[in-house]
C-alpha cells in the first residue's frame, strides 16, 4: 500500500536487544498527513537502523511511503502494525502549495473512453 503526504510527527527512536537473536534493534514511529479534502493521518514504523539512515525522514518532509499492514495477537487482543518498506522524498504529483499552504486540487484526467470531440447529444443516445 502507499500514502502520500507531509510528516507531522516523529517520535523518539526506540532501541533494544532481540530476545531471540541477542542482536540490537532500532525503530522509529512517524505520522504522515495527506493533502486530501479531508486529510487523513497514518502512523507508520521504520524498523532497522539501516532503513532509518537510508530513508532520512525529517519533520515537515513531503513523502510517498510504501508500507505493509499486518496484525498480531497478544493476550487475547489484536494490534495492527504498519511498517514502511520504501520511502520516496517528494510526492508523485510534486504540486507546490499555494500561499496559504494548501495544495491546489488536481484536475481530473480526461475520460479515455469518451472522444474529446463528442457532444452531449451523441453521448446520451440510449434507447430507453
Amino acid at each position: 500500500m502507499e500514502i502520500q503526504g507531509k510528516i507531522i510527527f516523529a517520535a523518539e527512536p526506540r532501541t533494544g536487544v532481540s530476545a531471540r537473536t541477542s542482536q540490537p534493534w532500532k525503530s522509529q514511529d512517524f505520522v504522515i498527513e495527506t493533502h486530501d479534502t479531508y486529510p487523513r493521518k497514518c502512523m507508520f514504523t521504520v524498523f532497522g537502523e539501516d532503513k532509518l539512515q537510508q530513508f532520512n525522514i525529517k519533520l515537515g518532509d513531503e513523502l510517498t511511503v510504501s508500507f505493509d499492514i499486518d496484525a498480531h495477537e497478544y493476550q487475547g487482543r489484536w494490534y495492527n502494525s504498519i511498517r514502511a518498506w520504501k520511502v520516496l522524498h517528494g510526492t508523485a504529483e510534486s504540486v507546490p502549495p499555494t500561499a496559504d499552504g494548501a495544495v491546489p486540487p488536481v484536475a481530473p484526467a480526461a475520460d479515455p473512453l469518451t472522444p474529446a470531440s463528442a457532444d452531449e447529444d451523441t453521448l446520451n443516445d440510449l434507447p430507453f
